[in-house]
């Protein structure tokens, strides 16, 4: 058994520090569950093609429909210039002296609409930049506000967000995308507005410094060009070993500037959006409930019930209707965006198969017999379903570096026990899954996430520039939400 425990924590070392220095956890997350299974004495060929190629597979079929009707939707939000329309109005209107603000509400409401994690960073950089150099604001702080939006509340607080990290729960709690509204949203606000204050503080406090936008950086000091352009994955889950080109974004920050975007314009580009909550919304509460359903008890569909395939149904739905919805508001552009429709779907594939390859090595160690100490430890923290469900997903997140990652990973280990213990406590599974969503987007953003890695490479800056305001925005706001949620969800229950 001690044995088997070194092997898990040299595993998780090795794991954490390929990442870190920017392998792709494709390759790294098999080595590693190979380290892991050596030390417990498992053989290996049989531990990877019995254990951690049915994991990854099945994560892969139950929710690469969600990652490919994504990547395209973000694709054709930005061919379309929908996405540079929203960002080039809301900057006009709200002031450049707003910045941060902007910035941070531009990455939350394009994560919150749906786009793919991918486009998110490739369509707001750009903008931030120009209203930042215009404000005179610190750059080091960039990474950071846009941080604020899609790596923290706008993923799985917030209820109807379309992302997997809202999405995954839904199929082991028995609720919806939409469960626990009102307290998801309160949290969502809180979680917003603190970010807000932290970096306007921040800001200040550089100012103070003397530090302005066109100092030079620890990159530019060295002689390094700051990248003006990246690849992402999914959160958490990136290959940031090389960062391609973001095809549709080149132009944008001249965009903003030079172009002014009508409200006309703004209200068309936002529509999309709109559209995924909306749709996602009415196949959840009123489309699939209404369907005879009684076929998904055969044994060729899985023998399971519509509440299992109710979040994954309403969200891949939902998504195609906004994507409809885009050709029909640009049928000018329709040829161009057919076009693009190829390339948006090769960009579902990295980060699918990056969350499936932290899904197999989850379920390697989670399939050792020396794991079973570190559950009992994690189930030994005083029986409370909400503490326990979110200690669980935010300490296996970290050890990922994925949200999606390790949330899939927790569900899978113990998602049936967190039900168990809700019922038994007669708490609410609506609070469990606002709860281990958004604990899932807390330590997963510590040094060797991915997607950290990915933003840093993008905006050109080191860990040691902005890694600080970082971490404090996506480790500190979802821990202080998850206790909102517990605090709020244990007195009024899930409202």
């Amino acid at each position: 058994m001690s044995w088997g425990l070194i092997g898990i924590f040299v595993s998780l070392a090795l794991l954490i520090g390929l990442a870190y220095r920017g392998h792709s956890v494709i390759a790294v997350a098999p080595i590693a569950a190979a380290v892991a299974m050596l030390f417990a004495g498992v053989p290996l060929l049989a531990g990877y093609t019995q254990i951690f190629m049915p994991a990854l597979g099945g994560f892969i079929i139950s929710y690469f429909p969600m990652f490919l009707t994504g990547a395209i939707f973000g694709k054709l939000m930005t061919v379309s210039g929908f996405a540079e329309s929203i960002a080039s109005w809301i900057s006009r209107v709200v002031g450049a002296r707003h910045a941060i603000f902007i910035t941070a509400l531009l990455s939350a409401l394009f994560t919150y609409g749906g786009i793919n994690a991918w486009v998110v960073v490739f369509t707001v950089f750009p903008i931030a930049r120009s209203l930042f150099q215009q404000a005179d604001i610190p750059k080091r702080l960039v990474p950071a506000a846009i941080a604020a939006g899609f790596l923290t509340f706008a993923l799985g607080t917030l209820p109807g967000s379309p992302q997997i990290h809202n999405t995954l729960p839904t199929s082991y709690f028995g609720t919806t995308t939409f469960s626990a509204p009102f307290l998801g949203l309160i949290t969502g606000l809180v979680m917003f507005g603190l970010s807000i204050l932290y970096l306007r503080w921040r800001e200040k406090k550089i100012r103070a410094a003397g530090e302005s936008f066109n100092d030079l950086t620890v990159m530019e000091r060295r002689g390094a060009a700051p990248h003006a352009e990246g690849g992402a994955g999914d959160d958490g889950s990136a290959d940031d070993s090389a960062v391609p080109a973001a095809p549709g974004t080149a132009g944008v920050a001249t965009a903003v500037e030079a172009k002014r975007t009508t409200l006309l314009e703004f209200l068309a580009g936002l529509f999309p959006l709109i559209v995924v909550i909306g749709a996602n919304a009415l196949f959840t509460f009123l489309i699939i409930p209404s369907w005879n359903t009684d076929y998904l008890a055969e044994d060729l569909f899985g023998n399971v019930t519509v509440a299992d395939v109710i979040g994954v149904w309403s969200v891949t739905a939902a998504m195609l209707v906004a994507i409809l919805s885009v050709f029909v508001l640009r049928p000018r552009r329709a040829r161009a965006m057919v076009d693009e429709l190829s390339e948006g779907a090769k960009n579902s594939v990295l980060p699918v198969f990056n969350t499936a390859t932290e899904v197999g090595y989850g379920a390697v160690i989670t399939s050792l017999a020396a794991f079973t100490v570190i559950r009992d430890g994690l189930f030994g923290m005083g029986g409370n379903a909400v503490l326990t469900s979110s200690a669980t997903t935010a300490v296996i997140s970290g050890v990922t570096g994925s949200a999606s990652g390790g949330l899939a990973i927790t569900l899978e280990a113990f998602g049936d026990q967190f039900a168990q213990m809700a019922a038994a406590q007669g708490i609410d599974p609506a609070i469990i899954h606002r709860a281990v969503a958004t604990a899932s987007t807390s330590f997963d953003s510590l040094p060797h996430n991915g997607a950290v890695i990915t933003l840093l490479l993008v905006t050109g800056l080191t860990h040691r520039e902005s890694y600080k305001d970082i971490g404090v925005i996506t480790i500190g706001t979802p821990i202080i939400g998850v206790a909102l949620i517990a605090g709020l969800g244990m007195t009024f229950g899930a409202f």
